[in-house]
């Protein structure tokens, strides 16, 4: 069993949360609906999460609601701590450079911090 966790500054904010809080109701609980999907099966569709190729280590948490696309971009933290870093809405087909950078230098952040 996983468990997700959303990724904090050291300034005490939370990307992930500060994003989810700037969607509909209906858009939460579809988001709520598949973070509690990657937490409770052994194996997830690479529907919902899905691992990004030239990136350091960083994973996407793929989001469908009324034809808007949602990204939650995370890591893991040993095998079953998912650490949620960054979210945004996906307006091409492709997942835009400047996100995966945001995510993978949380993740650097996260990381370091971890071990200080």
């Amino acid at each position: 069993m996983k468990k997700i966790n959303f990724y904090t500054t050291e300034d005490g904010k939370c990307p992930v949360s500060e994003f989810l809080d700037s969607l509909s109701g209906k858009q939460v609980q579809k988001v709520a609906w598949v973070l509690q999907l990657i937490e409770e099966l052994d194996v997830i569709p690479t529907t919902y999460l899905k691992k990004l190729t030239n990136t350091e280590g960083i994973w996407e948490v793929r989001i469908l609601v009324s034809g808007n696309i949602f990204r939650l971009l995370g890591f893991f933290d040993g095998d079953n701590l998912v650490v949620l870093n960054h979210g945004f809405q996906k307006k091409t087909q492709k997942t835009p450079s400047k996100e995966i950078k945001v995510a993978e230098k949380r993740r650097k952040d996260y990381l370091l911090r971890k071990i200080s």
